[in-house]
Formats: structure tokens, C-alpha cells, sequence
């Protein structure tokens, strides 16, 4: 069977969250389409208006379900003074109104979307000006589209707050790991599929992310400890830290006049990752359960409706307290019972067969793997504790993949025998061992049309099925790059989120794109920046294929060895790495080696094969 039954699931007929969907609703933007000034579409939740209909046999019933909740748009009011704007990006934006203005919380991952969000609420709420900004979290959904609410040179008397730790890791991965990442990305979040029933119908988190202009606009106030207060525009905030979370860099916070629970996104109507499939680091299901029930005894009875930023809220503080408490069990129950069984001397794939939840949370809508699923999420407490290799011998130096799918197809009898077997497989209703004869037959002979094809077609049959929203699409973009091969990755215009780094962070992110084995050539080459601003030097050393970097206070004299100097801004500096080269920069030393250096610069290639060799 291709689609799971019913079976097994909550009650369809229970319409609570329909309800708590359509709570508060303003107005829409009409059209529900954002652009760029040159016309270019980067936002369109018109185009999932399909989702109004009946589920059809190309989608799971339940993620069909989820899918409808989380195409709502428009502008919706939480309580008294909070709204947020939903459906204009995979992430919502919240405005809580203060004295003076309207304090921002998460600005969506575009500039454009997060202006159009902004003129929404403007529209109806009046043109009150941005006195705050807050982000819950680390990850570009919630802070990218900053300067859509803060233009540049408008930011200086607006406070911007995050957890401890933010910069960091949004930079660790946004931008060292960032393009292998957003290759990936456009798997999991599907975003080549056609808006149709048969297509891309959302990602269980949200709809779809925006492609627009992504920038950062730098913290000024960190949030360093749970009990920490701050009073922004006459709103006070109260805020609790979640590192290890949903992200390394995490907080709830409450507004205790309006009795409203920012939950970020430690709390959603989904069971969440442990580990991303675009890749990022392994989260921590132990510490975010316990931060789950420490929020349930920190916050008390102190709110009567809890938001974050997916998703819609929850009214009613009994609702909340179980919301939390059922997710709290959710992450423990998964975390423990992996560890039981993995010291019980199972691997994480054999867990991954064996784990189910129990009725009571298996029953609960938001526990549902609409956007992390229980079998990946197993795997990623795994290997959380123990890593890649599973202790058998056999696994330990294996051949890479099209090595060992060639010795695959001739262990089979050859391409012909090994795509009939396939075939019985996948007409018995087994997809996933089809997908896999298939796979090593596509690695060992990546022309063969045939079993491109053949994969393709089981490829489409899992996403079909699938309740989960991003492995619908990463079937589904498989299947679309194996017959049209592979595409490059989202066009996102990411210049101003490298604009609110370091220069100690922006070398870093030059680091690793050295080519080692050509720079290992180099003897030596040292490079000193004089940051005028920033009161630093940065000396840069490149030996052995490595570049490595320190950084001093001016006042301390630096040691000799330096072939070059620059004393520069960082602006400057920026420009630099855009290649507007040396002028008005100061020099001294041979300006040959910034040129030597940069010769050792790659470019990542944004279009990597995946589902080919």
C-alpha cells in the first residue's frame, strides 16, 4: 500500500485547531503575493488555494489537514495589543504594541516579505514605527528579513535582542556550512516542486520559504539568563534561556501585561527535529524536554494564550499547560527509549523500526511527524551519543557510494536483472527496498534513463504517501532531478546577512573555502588588517593549506613577520571581498599577497549532484 490508512490517527472531525487558526483573523493581503522591485515573485500563498479542496490520493490525509492550517494568511490578533502576521513566509512575524510603537518579533526570512508584513498590520493598526526588535532564535526564518523593518542607518536608537550565543550560530550555520546546507535545503523544503495536489502542498512547519533578500541586523542586547527582564517601549519581557533547544541559540518569553508566552519554537503544533535534514547539529531531545517543564513551573499562571513563531496559537492556560507538557514527554519519551534500546545493543536504524509512541501522544495532533519525524529523529539521538559508525566491523571502511553500487548491480546479474527486481519489489508494495536497488543501480550506471526513470516513479510513490512534510519533498525533488536533472539552489540574496558579520567571522568563512592542497604550496603568507573600527588587529597566516587567524587590541604591538598591512574599516573590508579592490585602502608591504591569497579562494558549487553519482 502507497498511503497509510486512516487508521491510527486523531479524530479528523475534531475542528479545535481550525478553530484556533481562524481566531483573531484581521484581513488578508490581497493578493497574497509579495514581489521584488523587479518583479519577481518571492512569495505566493495564493498559489496553495488547492488546499481548500478535499485531500486527494496523492497526499497523506494528515499532512493534507496540516497543510490547510498552515496556508492561512493574513494578519490575525492574538490578544490585546499582540498580533501576528501569518502566511507570508514558513515563519511568523509578532508586533506587540508599546507605548510609543510596535516592538517586532521574528522578521520572517526576506526583506520583502517582512516589509509586506510590516504595511499589513500598518494598514489596519496604524503607522506606528518599529522600538523593537526581538529574535527568538538562530535560525534565518527568524531574523533574515530584519532590514525590512529596520532599514539600513535606521536601526541606531532600536534595541535588538537575542539569546546569548545568536550571532555565532546563526553565522556556524548560515554561512561556514551554508552552501551544502541550502543545497540540501531545497530538498527538504521542496523547493523546484510545482504548488500542486500532486506537488509541493507545504513542510509541515509552515507553507513554503520566501526567496527574497535575507539580511542581519546585529544584536545589541543579549539575553544571558533565564530571570532576566528588560522593558522595551514601555513593554516588559521576561525571558527564560533554551540553549540546545530547537536551536543552539533559543528563549521563551512572556509579556506579563498582556499575559501572553512567546514558546519561539520549543513548542509547535508538530513533532519537531532533533536533527534537520538539511543537516545542522545534533539538538539535544533531553535538555529541550527539561526546558519544556521548567517553562511549565517558570512561568506559573501568568498567561492566558501562548504563541510562537509557527503555527497558531493556543487559548486558554489548561491548553497551554498540556500543550507543554504532552510536548515535554514527547521529546523525553524519544530520547529515553532510544537510549534504552541503543544500550540494549540496538543501532539507530534498528530503533527507528522498532519505537512507537504511546496512544496518548501518538493521538495528540501536535506530536504528529508533520516536520521532524520519529524514525530521523531516532537517528539523530544516536548519533548524538555514538556517532556514524554503528560498532560493526563491516561498516567501518566501506566503498563510497558508486563504488559500492557497481559491485551491487554485478553481485545482481548485471543492470537488466537487478531493474526486474526492482520492479517485483515496488509492484509488491515494497518502495523503500525498490528505492534501493534502484539507488545503487543509478550510482553504478547514472545514463541509464531506464532506472532513472524507475526510481523516479517509487521516489514519487513514497512522497505520496508520506505524512511527513519534508520527506514528501525530498522524494519528490529527487524524483523531479532525476528526470531533469539537478538544480542550483535557492536563489536567496544573502549580501546583507554577510554585511552583519566580523571580520573575525568573515574570516572564518573564507577559511573554509581554501583549497588546501594548492595553498599547501605556499611557504607562508602573512597578512595583517588594522580594523579601525572595530580597535583590532586580524593577522591572517596561511601555511601548510591552512588559514588561520588571531586577533589582537590595537595598543599591543604586533610581532614581526607581517608581508602585508591594510588598515581599513570593516565596510572596507567587506568591499574588499566583494572585489572593489585596494582603492583608498591603506597599504604597506607587497600588495601581491592579497592577491596570492585570494587565488586560493573557492567558490562552492551550489548544484551538487544528490540523487546521482
Amino acid at each position: 500500500m502507497d498511503a497509510p490508512p486512516r487508521d491510527g490517527l486523531p479524530p479528523f472531525e475534531d475542528r479545535t485547531d481550525f478553530e484556533n487558526a481562524d481566531r483573531g483573523f484581521v484581513a488578508a493581503l490581497v493578493p497574497g503575493m509579495v514581489t521584488a522591485e523587479d518583479g519577481r515573485v518571492l512569495w505566493d500563498g495564493d498559489a496553495y488555494r488547492f488546499l481548500d479542496g478535499d485531500c486527494p490520493g496523492t497526499a497523506h490525509p494528515s499532512l493534507w489537514r496540516q497543510s490547510q492550517l498552515c496556508a492561512r494568511q493574513g494578519l490575525y490578533e492574538v490578544t490585546e495589543g499582540v498580533y501576528q502576521v501569518r502566511g507570508l513566509d514558513i515563519s511568523h512575524m509578532t508586533l506587540v504594541e508599546g507605548h510609543d510603537g510596535v516592538l517586532v518579533v521574528d522578521p520572517l526570512i526576506s526583506a520583502e516579505c517582512a516589509a509586506a508584513a510590516l504595511a499589513l498590520y500598518r494598514h489596519h493598526r496604524g503607522q506606528r514605527p518599529v522600538t523593537g526588535l526581538i529574535y527568538t532564535h538562530s535560525h534565518v526564518d527568524h531574523f533574515g528579513g530584519a532590514r525590512g523593518v529596520l532599514p539600513r542607518g535606521g536601526e541606531a536608537a532600536v534595541p535588538v535582542l537575542a539569546p546569548a550565543g545568536f550571532l555565532e550560530h546563526a553565522v556556524s550555520e548560515n554561512v561556514l556550512a551554508g552552501p551544502a546546507m541550502i543545497r540540501r535545503a531545497d530538498f527538504m523544503f521542496g523547493t523546484r516542486l510545482v504548488k500542486a495536489p500532486d506537488g509541493h502542498i507545504g513542510t509541515g512547519l509552515g507553507t513554503a520559504r520566501s526567496t527574497g533578500t535575507v539580511g542581519l541586523v546585529p544584536p545589541t542586547v543579549d539575553i544571558t539568563h533565564t530571570g532576566q527582564t528588560e522593558t522595551v517601549d514601555g513593554v516588559r519581557i521576561l525571558f527564560q534561556l533554551t540553549p540546545g533547544t530547537e536551536a543552539p541559540a533559543e528563549m521563551n518569553f512572556l509579556f506579563p501585561e498582556q499575559r501572553a508566552l512567546c514558546l519561539a519554537e520549543n513548542a509547535t503544533h508538530t513533532l519537531h527535529n532533533i536533527l534537520t535534514l538539511r543537516g545542522a547539529l545534533v539538538r539535544d531531545a533531553r535538555v529541550w524536554s527539561r526546558y519544556l517543564d521548567e517553562a511549565i513551573d517558570f512561568f506559573g499562571d501568568a498567561y492566558d494564550v501562548a504563541f510562537a513563531s509557527h503555527h497558531w496559537p493556543t487559548w486558554g492556560h489548561e491548553n497551554v499547560v498540556r500543550l507543554l507538557a504532552e510536548q515535554r514527554d514527547l521529546y523525553a519519551y524519544l530520547h529515553d527509549q532510544t537510549l534504552r534500546l541503543m544500550n540494549s545493543g540496538l543501532t539507530g536504524p534498528e530503533i527507528a523500526e522498532e519505537l512507537r509512541l504511546p496512544p496518548a501522544l501518538a493521538n495528540a495532533w501536535h506530536a504528529r511527524g508533520y516536520y521532524g519525524s520519529l524514525s530521523h529523529n531516532v537517528k539523530a539521538v544516536y548519533q548524538r551519543y555514538m556517532g556514524w559508525y554503528d560498532g560493526n566491523p563491516a561498516h567501518l571502511w566501506e566503498h563510497p557510494p558508486a563504488a559500492l553500487a557497481e559491485r551491487y548491480v554485478e553481485m545482481a546479474g548485471g543492470p537488466e536483472a537487478m531493474l526486474a527486481a526492482a520492479r517485483r519489489y515496488a509492484d509488491a508494495g515494497d518502495l523503500r527496498f525498490a528505492a534501493t536497488l534502484l539507488n545503487h543501480l543509478v550510482f553504478a550506471s547514472p545514463d541509464d534513463e531506464e532506472a532513472k526513470e524507475a526510481l523516479a516513479g517509487v521516489y514519487e510513490r513514497l512522497g505520496h504517501g508520506a505524512e511527513n512534510g519534508p520527506w514528501r519533498n525530498i522524494y519528490l525533488t529527487g524524483a523531479l532531478e532525476l528526470r531533469k536533472g539537478a538544480g542550483t539552489a535557492s536563489a536567496t540574496d544573502t549580501a546583507g546577512m554577510t554585511s552583519g558579520l566580523t571580520v573575525s567571522m568573515l574570516l572564518d568563512s573564507i577559511a573554509v573555502r581554501i583549497d588546501g592542497p594548492r595553498a599547501a604550496r605556499e611557504p607562508r603568507l602573512v597578512i595583517d588588517l588594522v580594523v579601525i573600527d572595530e580597535q583590532c588587529r586580524h593577522r591572517i597566516n596561511l601555511q601548510h593549506g591552512a588559514l588561520t587567524h588571531r586577533s589582537l587590541p590595537l595598543h599591543r604591538t604586533p610581532k614581526p613577520g607581517a608581508g602585508l598591512t591594510l588598515t581599513l574599516t570593516r565596510a572596507e573590508f567587506l568591499g574588499l571581498l566583494a572585489g572593489r579592490g585596494l582603492a583608498g585602502i591603506e597599504t604597506d608591504g607587497d600588495r601581491e599577497l592579497l592577491k596570492r591569497l585570494f587565488s586560493y579562494v573557492t567558490q562552492p558549487d551550489l548544484g551538487f549532484a544528490i540523487v546521482t553519482p
